[in-house]
């Protein structure tokens, strides 16, 4: 994948970097250490201040952002799922009694669906130069980690949108450091995962997940976003924790909003209705690439 430097267009005014270098090498003075007298932009106490949040939410929008515009990267591959998943084979680290342990061990099993959901999202990343279908996760561990390691199996890039926590959460060794980031802003970090989103994978997961995926089903459903494949992994799951049937019954949601997503149950089964989904698709979107359709031909 080609990496594009951070570049400056030339010009006869001096850069803020030699401006910040020179006002921190001044005389030792009661008026240069007043906390009035640091530059507004290299002010970290002044940047944190609660007046300050609109700027802060802003350079947080565009930091990620302008990074993968210099990527080139124009569309992603969005996996969601529980940090709490393990690895087949490893321990339930996050099981609090035998209940848990037993369901968490054998939820491994979505661990190795989204690793191979990743790789097969890459494949097809691959014959784009890595500019679509670029996997992105929330960065942790657990289906986070999986998708990260997807990617990892067949060297392609992927991206981490971690978010400070007290537990849970720090970038897994799967993410590609270049596309490492980190965010305060829930709000912001969810616009990240979706504006670029060609498809959404939601594997079991807890609140989180559960709330990344109303949010997705909430944009499509109001006309605010496009209508991409949404993929719900594991049937048996998701019939035990969730009964959409009974809001549309109710009348507070649309007879057939349940058509917004479509529930899977294997890594090739979702992956076939990304495929045919953009098969399908309108050639004028800019996400319609012909290569994902012929990913099937090529296995």
């Amino acid at each position: 994948m080609t990496d594009h430097n951070h570049s400056h267009r030339r010009s006869a005014l001096k850069g803020s970097h030699k401006d910040r270098e020179r006002a921190r090498n001044v005389p030792d003075t009661p008026q240069t250490r007043s906390p009035t007298y640091r530059l507004a932009f290299d002010d970290q106490d002044f940047l944190c201040a609660p007046e300050m949040r609109g700027v802060r939410l802003q350079l947080e929008m565009m930091k990620a952002e302008v990074r993968l515009q210099e990527a080139g990267i124009l569309s992603t591959t969005v996996l969601f799922g529980g940090a709490r998943i393990p690895a087949p084979g490893e321990d339930a680290w996050a099981a609090r009694n035998e209940t848990q342990r037993k369901n968490l061990t054998e939820s491994s099993k979505y661990y190795t669906e989204a690793r191979e959901y990743a790789r097969l999202a890459s494949e097809a990343s691959k014959k784009t130069d890595y500019t679509e279908y670029v996997v992105v996760t929330g960065g942790g561990p657990g289906v986070m980690e999986a998708g990260a390691r997807g990617t990892h199996d067949v060297g392609a890039p992927n991206i981490g949108l971690n978010i400070v926590l007290p537990f849970e959460q720090a970038p897994n060794r799967f993410v590609s450091p270049e596309f490492a980031f980190n965010f305060h802003y829930f709000a912001i970090r969810k616009m990240h995962f979706l504006m670029r989103a060609s498809s959404v994978a939601v594997f079991p997961g807890g609140f989180g997940t559960l709330d990344e995926f109303f949010e997705t089903l909430t944009l499509i459903q109001t006309g605010r976003m496009d209508r991409i494949p949404v993929l719900l992994f594991g049937k048996k799951f998701w019939d035990r924790c969730l009964n959409l049937e009974a809001l549309a019954e109710e009348g507070t949601i649309g007879p057939h909003d349940h058509e917004l997503f479509t529930v899977v149950d294997s890594a090739a089964e979702g992956w076939e209705v990304v495929e045919q989904h953009y098969a399908n698709a309108d050639t004028t979107d800019p996400r319609a690439q012909p290569e994902i359709a012929d990913i099937a031909a090529h296995r």
